[in-house]
């Protein structure tokens, strides 16, 4: 799988929900790309531990940059769209590490789009190590 389409993007709200999406992408040797439904917005989820693999130092960059493309930092100047004077973490929305990451959205369609943009990274297995 190159990379999903954000109609397929699994949605999940409940923690067995979860269990059982990470259980089927464990069967398959496939990383976790999904959205989660919470009480304030929707998340966007990648792990990979499962594998016991993680992002390559590139497939991580590449994949915050990819975040921050999305939705750039509001403080950001012309440029440099990038910046980020807080934090890594405020700057992307969320955590973004090289085995997991959680990137907050603001709609659904919204974290459909952007799992389906950084799932490309996260299926590459030539970014894994």
């Amino acid at each position: 799988m190159d990379q999903l389409s954000p109609h397929h993007v699994p949605v999940y709200e409940t923690p067995q929900q979860q269990r059982t999406l990470w259980e089927q992408c464990a069967d398959h040797g496939q990383p976790v790309v999904a959205v989660r439904d919470a009480q304030r917005g929707y998340i966007v989820r990648y792990d990979l531990q499962h594998l016991d693999r993680e992002l390559s130092r590139g497939a991580l960059d590449v994949l915050r940059q990819r975040a921050r493309d999305w939705q750039p930092y509001p403080t950001a100047s012309a440029t440099n769209a990038a910046a980020d004077p807080l934090s890594e973490a405020e700057g992307l929305g969320g955590e973004a590490g090289p085995v997991s990451g959680s990137i907050h959205t603001p709609s659904e369609d919204a974290a459909r789009d952007l799992a389906s943009r950084l799932s490309a990274v996260v299926f590459d297995r030539s970014r894994w190590q």
